[in-house]
Formats: C-alpha cells, structure tokens, sequence
C-alpha cells in the first residue's frame, strides 16, 4: 500500500492492540517514569502540534507525564542524535519528518545511523505541500508553469525553506520529472521564503499546507496542485501535480514515531496501541484538520518498509540532482 492509501488503524484494531499487551505490562510497566518526545524542529510548526497534541491525549489515557522538548538544528539532526544517545528503555520518544529518510544523502557525515539507531513505532500523519505562486503570477495552472518554464530555461525560481527540505525535495522532483531547468533560491524557513513569493521575488514555491493555506485563502497565493496522490481534504478543489499536468509525480511529507534501538518490544507495541487510540479521539482529528494534517497508522513493521522505500527512492534523486545541506 502507498502511504496515501494507508488508512488509519480503526478503533477496534487500537483496543486489540492495546488488548495484546497485557501480557508485556507485568514483564516492562510502561510509562513508569515520565516520557520525554523530542521534537527536532522549533515549536509552532506542523510537527510540533501534532507531537504536543498526541502527548496530551497520551497523557491522559496512560495517567503519564509526557513532556515535550524541541531540540531543532541541523535539519532535524540534532534531536536525532540525542535521541539516538538516550536510554533504550520507553522514556524517549521522538517525532520526525522525511529528514529520517533523506538526510544520510544530504549531510556529509551523520553522528548517527537513521536504520540502526532507531526502532519504529508508528506513522502518524500526512502534511501535504502544495505548489503556490502569487496572486499576480499569470500561471493557472501546473501545465502553464511547465510550459513557461520550458520556454524559458534556467530563468523561473522556486523558493523553499532551505537545502534538503521537503519543500525543496519537492521542486527538485518536479524539475526532474518534467526535465526543466528552474533555479532554486532558498531561504531560512518558510516564512521569509513565502513574504517574497507574495512579493513576486521569486515565481513559484512548493509550501507546506499548514503555512501556506491562509495566504491561499486570503487571496494573496494561487494554488496550482498538492503534491501528494490523492487531494488533499483541507484544499479539497486543487487537484494533485499528477492529474494536473505531471503523472506519476508524488511527494507526501510524513510524520512518524521512533525510539531508540533496543527498546523493550513491548514497550513499543503499547506505544504504537496508545498513539494509534489518540489518533481515534475527535479533539485529535479536529486538530489535525486545522493543520491540514491528514492522520494515519502504522505498526511498526509497516514504518520500517516505508523508511526503506523513501531511502531508496531519494538517495537517486538527490544523487541525480547533486543537493547537499551541508
């Protein structure tokens, strides 16, 4: 199954789960101890709801602290190592995005291995991009900036939120696919990169739905195409960059939870049950959709064959394209 049609694990299937872990509590209780989540990116964004929402609702079903620190640098790197430095025991936690997948191809050199140091627990959520330029932009469409820029090669510019993010990956991939020459201009975060979008300082740009939507709404950016498989449900009237001028294009930003390697089986099992019954609550969906985050599930066996997948399908884009973020 895609990661877009991986439907989240319905509410029976979490109280099984939470059902077959009976038998783990007597031999590893958890969480005995408070739960750290580090979150490797600043708070605010996409990631950092969705962590602090599922802790809370975590929280409150397991009768457990689970307190939330953001620890960003380095393009998620950071965290990531200290959370790969941390005790294997279920009082770590972490959140991360497709830099799990793709920073071994963009950094040089990691203080980590993203497969080895890590163990799985669950998919949490999708958060489309969407390709968006200003209001005064004569595109309409995803055809016409294919076509304008065709027409005029190395000359149209994309904006992303720096080297290696999904924001950027995401250009990368359309160039690639529709054989263009387009000049990336990157900036330090969304934000600064989406003021001169609007502004007209740069033609295009590949945004995350949560930051862009309201500049959409608002009028002051037109949005040409999602780049996930499916329509996104918070821009319902955008079709995909695949129905709209580019088959077979696909890039869905994903959410997903990880533990240090070594953590107690069970541990992990009682973890994916207790994300995958937060995901069920409507207060959680109702956040989600706010975000325009769309929540899915995984067991952990699932999230380690859709690592593998985004690792493979990357690594020969970033080598084709020659990124580095470092």
């Amino acid at each position: 199954m895609t990661l877009r049609r991986r439907s989240l694990l319905g509410s029976a299937a979490a109280l099984t789960l939470l059902g077959t872990t009976g038998h783990a509590d007597a031999q590893a209780p958890w969480p005995a101890n408070p739960v750290k989540w580090i979150v490797p990116f600043p708070p605010a964004g996409a990631m950092d709801v969705i962590a602090r929402t599922l802790a809370e609702h975590m929280g409150r079903q397991l009768g457990q602290t689970f307190v939330i620190e953001n620890r960003p640098g380095a393009g998620g790197n950071i965290g990531a190592d200290a959370v790969a430095r941390s005790p294997a025991d279920g009082t770590t936690m972490m959140i991360v995005a497709n830099g799990q997948a793709v920073n071994r191809y963009l950094y040089h050199r990691l203080s980590y291995d993203p497969v080895k140091d890590f163990a799985p627990v669950s998919l949490v959520a999708v958060v489309p991009n969407v390709l968006v330029v200003s209001a005064t932009n004569p595109a309409r469409s995803v055809a016409d900036v294919i076509r304008r820029a065709q027409a005029n090669p190395g000359k149209l510019t994309y904006a992303s939120a720096g080297n290696g993010t999904s924001i950027h990956l995401a250009g990368e991939l359309f160039a690639s696919m529709a054989r263009l020459d387009l000049l990336h201009v990157p900036y330090k975060g969304s934000g600064p990169a989406v003021t001169d979008l609007i502004g007209g300082q740069v033609d295009m740009m590949f945004d995350s739905i949560t930051s862009a939507r309201p500049h959409i709404e608002s009028g002051r950016l037109r949005a040409l195409g999602v780049t996930t498989a499916r329509r996104s449900p918070a821009l319902p009237d955008i079709p995909t960059i695949a129905e709209a001028g580019l088959p077979g294009y696909e890039l869905s930003p994903w959410f997903a939870v990880f533990v240090p390697a070594g953590t107690p089986q069970p541990v992990i099992e009682k973890m994916n049950a207790a994300l995958l019954a937060a995901m069920q609550q409507p207060e959680v969906k109702a956040r989600f959709a706010a975000i325009g985050a769309e929540p899915i599930g995984s067991t952990p066996q699932q999230l380690a064959a859709h690592l593998k997948a985004e690792m493979d399908k990357w690594s020969a884009v970033i080598a084709q394209r020659g990124i580095r973020a470092d």
